[in-house]
């Protein structure tokens, strides 16, 4: 386990008290070189800024809460980050410097001040790996579709604020930022009852052919090299699939009139011709 260590306050500025932070690490881990270094810890450190840890190539976790920090441009260059620990900051904005930590699962950003839902959000969109995010005592926490916008947006994470999402919770973002895949879903994927026959569905889908456009595009076959043309209205795609699915078949045999072998090389029982009850539906 990493343990931190006190900076004196002899520190002549505040650049060689960001250097000795990052130099007693090195020497409590017993780090021969910067390509051994996997974690760091710079935890309650006071410090504001901290110079580029680009020499540590290989860092996977790193500690940099209970700080000052409101700049994140020294990770610009760790790609191999796993868990990031940054609450209680300054932080008011991280555009454009963490995106590129594709391979991060861990991250803590609360108590900071980060204000726009919105911008933090699109810049962890990448990370699919991402599955556990702290975002509480940030402004944009306040926001009152706030958890709903994460869930829906960030669909790796699992863990929120502390607390797991739940498949209700996915159900809801979903038809909250996307109701139309909701509807198509649920009527497509899972069946949707309608009131009237079949027979009528197509007879008035034809009456209404010309008015809305054609109910099926000519080239919606799957497996062609053709362009799919997407249907002007999800009801017709309810229509499409109840007129071309499988037909099913089921045959009933009586098999106490089937011969087996052994009559039939004894000939002991009358050949009587097989009756076979078939019924077929859609």
């Amino acid at each position: 386990m990493l343990i931190s260590m006190f900076i004196s306050t002899n520190c002549d500025s505040p650049q060689e008290k960001k250097t000795s932070a990052i130099e007693n690490q090195l020497k409590i881990c017993g780090y021969k070189s910067n390509v051994d270094v996997v974690a760091l810890y710079l935890a309650r450190q006071g410090l504001r800024n901290i110079p580029s840890l680009s020499q540590f190539r290989r860092l996977k976790y790193l500690w940099i809460n209970n700080n000052k920090i409101q700049d994140l441009t020294f990770l610009i260059k760790n790609y191999y980050l796993t868990e990031l620990y940054l609450n209680n900051n300054e932080l008011t904005d991280i555009s454009g410097a963490l995106k590129h930590l594709c391979s991060l699962q861990i991250l803590f950003l609360h108590n900071n001040e980060l204000k726009k839902l919105g911008k933090t959000v699109k810049e962890l969109k990448g990370m699919i790996s991402l599955q556990t995010l702290n975002l509480f005592q940030n402004p944009l926490a306040y926001d009152p579709d706030y958890r709903l916008y994460v869930i829906y947006f960030l669909p790796s994470v699992q863990l929120l604020d502390r607390k797991l999402v739940t498949q209700r919770e996915r159900e809801s973002a979903l038809h909250l930022y996307n109701p139309k895949r909701t509807w198509v879903m649920q009527s497509i994927a899972f069946g949707r009852r309608v009131d009237t026959s079949l027979e009528t569905m197509v007879e008035s889908s034809r009456c209404t052919q010309s008015a809305r456009g054609p109910i099926i595009p000519s080239d919606h076959e799957f497996g062609n090299n053709t362009n799919k043309v997407p249907f002007e209205d999800p009801e017709d795609a309810v229509l499409v699939r109840a007129t071309t699915r499988s037909l099913m078949e089921f045959s009933s045999v009586d098999w106490n009139k089937v011969a087996t072998c052994q009559e039939r090389r004894l000939k002991n029982k009358t050949e009587e011709p097989l009756e076979k009850l078939t019924v077929q539906f859609r």
